[in-house]
């Protein structure tokens, strides 16, 4: 085993020792007491060590504008980064013994080629390029085989109420003291766990976009693939950090891909990906993404999609009391002071297409996090008879804003969204 190469802590008081080790708060209060720089590289190592539940706090630290103070900032997101494609990995005794096991034949007759080093780690799993037997049209695929014992950490992640707290939080839920968002955190996270249901996903979301040529889904290869095991085709390109100095057009471009991609499956589809972090996309010429990872997919309830339609719609045509009222239906809000923040916080989320063209920064990004955060803390102290829970799937509706304008922030371009928007939204249901 290499000096990258580490077993998944599985035990739930394993674990959470050595977060207290790390001085883990709930939000992302990280270590204390330290350097700025030893601070990031131990919690670096600590999450990353622990994957599951642990190393997704990490990550999203590493690129949500907010999360981390603006003084600790450049160092958390230099050493945090690793977690989304870097993380330590699992040995390749243990790969070939989970891929043999949930496949049922040896590695070299299910694989033509299986490179037993990983192009990329991340906390749940990791991916080896590899290539199908020629009976099979001898592809270059990417295998994503989850890290032994990640089960089990996740379950215990999921029995820290530190850990979800802290998870909760960063989408606001928290603050609101939802049973519902906890109840839907763990099933998400649970699901994200089963890699067949993955696959189903990656042929819905390339159904909905196909014939788009900017958006790729990776082909599913359901043949090499189980609930441990996804094969896809391998695919390449250039990662965020690489094009965040590219010409001005091409961020452009870029910028368009990513909010069609997310819009239109929310909007038309009613579901998102809710684990919007760089490491998902890959970037290619004429504006093209291919969008990586389907594990995390929010489903937005029948009831809800025509009212985020509606928002959108008024939105596009800045009818500021339109949009309240749908904003009032879609939160099913009651009057009072948490309403009113209710609807001021979505304002400011929808500034994109009220002020189109746009240019989503880090300081505004950063600003809905510090707006979110707010708002729960003054809901605490408002009369029960103004108080109401948000729906449950605010919880990763609310992740995915954080992040996905933080990954717009750093492409750092003006564009008309509203008329990305418009090009596949009707103007009515």
């Amino acid at each position: 085993m290499n000096d990258r190469s580490r077993s998944v802590p599985a035990g739930r008081l394993g674990r959470v020792a050595r977060l207290a080790g790390l001085g883990l708060r709930t939000g992302a209060g990280f270590v204390l007491g330290r350097s700025e720089k030893a601070a990031a590289d131990k919690a670096a190592e600590v999450l990353g060590n622990l994957r599951g539940l642990a190393a997704k706090v990490g990550q999203m630290a590493s690129y949500v504008d907010g999360i981390v103070p603006e003084e600790q900032r450049e160092a958390f997101e230099t050493s945090l980064k690793v977690l989304r494609s870097q993380a330590p990995r699992s040995s390749s005794d243990e790969i070939r013994g989970v891929v043999e096991e949930d496949l049922g034949a040896p590695l070299d007759r299910l694989f033509a080629e299986f490179e037993a080093d990983p192009v990329a780690s991340a906390s749940i799993g990791q991916v080896h390029r590899a290539r199908l037997p020629e009976e099979l049209g001898g592809h270059e695929v990417a295998v994503k085989v989850q890290h032994p014992g990640i089960r089990r950490a996740v379950e215990s992640d999921l029995a820290n109420a530190g850990i979800l707290e802290g998870l909760a939080a960063m989408g606001g839920g928290r603050k609101f003291d939802s049973k519902g968002h906890l109840d839907i955190l763990k099933a998400r996270f649970r699901e994200e766990l089963d890699y067949a249901l993955e696959g189903e996903r990656m042929i819905a979301f390339a159904r909905l976009h196909e014939g788009d040529p900017t958006i790729a889904v990776p082909g599913f290869f359901a043949g090499r693939s189980s609930s441990r095991v996804l094969t896809t085709a391998f695919v390449r390109g250039a990662s965020l950090e690489d094009v965040a100095g590219e010409s001005e057009a091409a961020r452009v471009a870029w910028a368009k891909t990513l909010w069609r991609f997310v819009f239109k499956g929310n909007l038309v589809a009613g579901m998102f990906n809710a684990d919007p972090h760089p490491g998902n996309y890959l970037f290619q010429e004429d504006g093209k993404v291919t969008f990586l990872d389907y594990g995390c997919v929010q489903v937005i309830p029948e009831w809800q999609r025509p009212h985020a339609r509606n928002i959108h719609r008024a939105a596009f045509v800045r009818d500021e009391r339109a949009f309240a009222d749908h904003v009032r239906l879609f939160v099913r809000s009651k009057p009072g002071r948490l309403e009113d923040l209710a609807i001021a916080f979505s304002r400011k989320c929808f500034e994109p297409l009220f002020a189109a063209p746009f240019r989503i920064t880090r300081p505004y990004a950063a600003d809905l996090l510090a707006t979110m955060k707010e708002m729960g803390l003054e809901a605490r102290k408002l009369p029960d008879d103004e108080v109401f829970p948000l729906p449950p799937e605010m919880l990763f509706l609310n992740r995915l804003q954080f992040g996905f304008y933080s990954v717009l922030a750093r492409l750092d371009v003006a564009v008309d969204y509203a008329a990305v928007e418009s090009a596949f939204l009707p103007t009515s249901d």
